[in-house]
Formats: structure tokens, C-alpha cells, sequence
């Protein structure tokens, strides 16, 4: 009986083998990086489109204010005595419920 003939062929399952490996991982992937990015963005989107005067923030280098003016893309912070013209993109919506929760709890 000849082997080589059976040496040469690929097994049957393989590709598709193959095929679900990389499915299972793209599955993965979008499960835990893409989705979860995702719905950062818009709970950020949805945070500075509601934002309102007289609404204390933190911006993403660590100003803390109270928002005085909103104007198309610029917010005015009030720290202090002091009024800061920002962009409303950098404002914080990570940065400002992680400081008032902790300042809540003390």
C-alpha cells in the first residue's frame, strides 16, 4: 500500500478550524476593546451635550470650576475668583464623576 498519498493531504478540518480560531478572536476583541470604547465616547458625547451653567467639572489636566458661560465650542470655568475660557472638548466627564464621588463619600 502507498502512504505518500496519505502524508500529502491536509486534514479535512483544518481551515475551517482556522477560520473559527480568528472569528472567536475578532468576537473577543469587539467585546472587550471596541465596545466598551465605544460606549465611552457616547457617554461622553451625551455628558458635554448636557452640560448647563452653574455645573461643576474637572477638565481632563485637572482644573476643577464651576461652568459659568457655554457658548458654541467655549466654556467658560469659574475657579475662584478667576474665569478661564476652555474648550468644551476639555472637559472631563471620567475626570469629574471620579473627583465628586470621592468628594462625596468624605
Amino acid at each position: 500500500m502507498n502512504f505518500s498519498v496519505f502524508l500529502l493531504q491536509a486534514p479535512g478540518g483544518a481551515g475551517i478550524t482556522q477560520l473559527l480560531l480568528f472569528a472567536a478572536m475578532g468576537i473577543v476583541f469587539w467585546l472587550f476593546l471596541v465596545r466598551p470604547q465605544a460606549k465611552r465616547q457616547r457617554e461622553q458625547a451625551d455628558f458635554l451635550k448636557n452640560l448647563s451653567k452653574g455645573d461643576d467639572v474637572v477638565t481632563a489636566s485637572g482644573i476643577i470650576g464651576k461652568v459659568n458661560k457655554i457658548e458654541d465650542n467655549t466654556i467658560t470655568l469659574e475657579v475662584g475668583k478667576l474665569f478661564i475660557p476652555i474648550t468644551r472638548n476639555a472637559i472631563s466627564k471620567e475626570m469629574t464623576d471620579a473627583y465628586f464621588a470621592t468628594e462625596n463619600k468624605a
